[in-house]
């Protein structure tokens, strides 16, 4: 492989979402990987407020706060795991559920992906959503509410 295209290639992989690239040719082989760090920082402070950030490699991607005193009245739906939350099956559906709309124990209220897995959340109870806590692919951790049923 010519040095120019081997320069290409090094900086196509570097740009891409590939964490790892393989290639050989003629008895030549060429091994790149890179290392993602992802760091999430959880902070509660003394006036009940929650701020979770995410970094990656460094740069900050996304901040949410949220009171829970905002928190209404009636029973919360927490995440059982830490990950990535969807409120669609696909970007172009319809959410599972909408404030306003009534849910029965089972139902689906949305998917939280973890380690590449769809995980479904279900309702733990019969009810009409009052809020909906997290917005679609917010990171969200273990316990943190996500919807409230009254």
């Amino acid at each position: 492989m010519e040095f120019e295209n081997l320069v290409k290639l090094i900086q196509t992989v570097s740009d891409s979402e590939l964490t790892q690239f393989s290639y050989e040719e003629n008895g030549v082989s060429l091994s790149m990987k890179k290392e993602k760090k992802e760091k999430i920082i959880a902070v509660e402070n003394a006036a009940n407020s929650q701020v979770t950030a995410v970094e990656i490699n460094g740069t900050p991607i996304e901040t949410k706060v949220t009171d829970k005193e905002e928190i209404s009245d009636g029973n919360v739906v927490k995440s059982p795991l830490v990950g990535t939350f969807y409120a669609s099956p696909s970007p172009e559906e319809e959410p599972f559920v909408k404030i306003g709309d009534p849910v029965s124990k089972g139902q689906v209220l949305g998917i939280v992906e973890a380690m590449k897995l769809m995980n479904e959340i279900e309702s733990e109870y019969d009810g009409i959503v009052k809020q909906i806590l997290v917005s679609n692919e917010d990171v969200i951790e273990f316990g943190q509410p996500l919807f409230v049923i009254g």
